[in-house]
């Protein structure tokens, strides 16, 4: 009896540390050969497409180098106040222009508010983020000590990035601030003007107001005389316990009868958003993935992987994007619906961080992402089923090891 007791606890150790030790292996050998096999991307990309929805105006950009300028160009022509909020802060050359841009516009007598991410920004030198009064800066902070008693709507990071000039033009989606992003990794961002920035003034002011701390002002938050059904912000807010961007991908795919096509940077979706996947694939819905082949996170690839046998068992097409990591987190259903935004689909974006996705209701918009997607398949190759179930015993037993830390992803 002994023995036994001593064998099932052993085992049940073993289950438990063996997907940490896995992952240990996974990262370490995943770091030695990245430092060893460095190269340039180089990927095809569209250029920016303009579309006006109502009394509003979009823009989608999918090359880094073509956003940055049009940010710039914003905030160096901004009159009254600035809004800018950014997971990763780069400070390098690019990180350096932005700062010296808000500077300059505080200079000359803009109100400038500034936020961003302490723990995604460790490595980054603390004295980059010092902004000469009156800038206003809110570090979202490295550690809040409610996680201490297991408060886990404390655990979430501020994943957001938008900018607002003047509430009349505002950007949002995957585009951290930097220069590796600038050329090197394929993410999509869109830019509105007219009514629709409102979506994203308002959003950086209730985020702003409800992380106030020290010495900085509260924000005004007006309502807005204009409803624009066709382009809604959904805001992911974890201490408030409120995540619609996962409803919206939900009830979105749901609803598909003819297509869908995901980008994602990092794919590990809930057993409920599997199911609305598959079953989609399943009653003849042409459902397209389009995943890194190999992204800058390796865990996350292996997890998204314990999933593609099921997926394209089912009829799903996947397609792994080469020569870069693709970071964007888009999608396009029936040729009717779009969504732009910060959220991958995974746990910690869609039921941990601050997240913001707008949803789109346009024809118009909807071909433009179409178009996109089709640039980016001719950079993919295509995963298919025979392949794959052929990979190695090595590998499938890895990613059954690992499938206990799809949670914590």
């Amino acid at each position: 009896m002994r023995f036994a007791q001593k064998t099932l606890k052993r085992a049940l150790i073993t289950s438990a540390v063996a997907p940490f030790v896995v992952a240990g292996a996974i990262v370490a050998l995943d770091h030695w050969k990245k430092r060893t096999e460095s190269r340039k991307a180089v990927f095809p990309h569209a250029r920016p497409l303009t579309t006006t929805i109502g009394d509003s105006t979009t823009t989608v950009f999918s090359f880094g180098e073509d956003l940055y300028a049009e940010m710039i160009a914003a905030i160096h022509a901004a009159k009254t106040r600035i809004f800018i909020e950014t997971y990763i802060w780069k400070g390098d050359e690019v990180g350096q222009t932005f700062k010296d841009a808000l500077i300059e516009a505080s200079a000359r007598g803009v109100e400038v508010f500034v936020v961003y991410d302490g723990f995604a920004n460790l490595v980054v030198p603390r004295r980059f983020f010092r902004f000469p009064e009156p800038i206003h800066v809110l570090e979202y902070p490295i550690f809040r000590p409610q996680v201490l008693l297991m408060d886990i709507k404390h655990t979430g990071r501020d994943h957001r990035k938008i900018l607002v000039v003047d509430d009349e033009i505002g950007f949002v989606g995957g585009y951290n601030i930097g220069t590796l992003y600038a050329t090197q990794w394929r993410d999509t961002h869109l830019k509105l003007t007219g009514p629709a920035v409102w979506e994203l003034s308002s959003a950086f002011i209730d985020f702003w107001n409800l992380n106030l701390r020290g010495a900085n002002p509260t924000i005004p938050s007006p309502g807005t005389e204009v409803w624009a059904p066709r382009l809604q912000a959904a805001r992911n807010a974890p201490v408030r316990r409120v995540y619609p961007i996962r409803n919206l991908y939900l009830e979105a795919i749901r609803r598909s009868t003819h297509h869908v096509y995901l980008t994602q940077a990092y794919f590990i979706p809930d057993r409920e958003l599997l199911a609305v996947i598959v079953a989609a694939a399943r009653r003849g819905v042409d459902v397209r993935i389009v995943v890194p082949e190999a992204s800058n996170h390796v865990l996350t690839d292996w997890l998204s992987r314990g999933l593609y046998s099921q997926l394209l068992r089912a009829g799903v097409s996947i397609w792994l994007y080469r020569n870069a990591m693709v970071h964007a987190k888009t999608a396009t259903v029936d040729g009717q619906w779009t969504t732009i935004g910060t959220a991958n689909i995974d746990r910690l974006s869609l039921t941990g961080n601050y997240e913001i996705n707008m949803a789109i209701y346009d024809e118009t918009l909807a071909a433009q992402m179409e178009d996109i997607f089709a640039v980016d398949l001719s950079n993919c190759r295509q995963l298919l089923l025979d392949d794959w179930e052929r990979r190695s015993p090595v590998a499938k037993i890895g990613e059954l090891i690992l499938t206990p830390l799809s949670p914590l992803l």
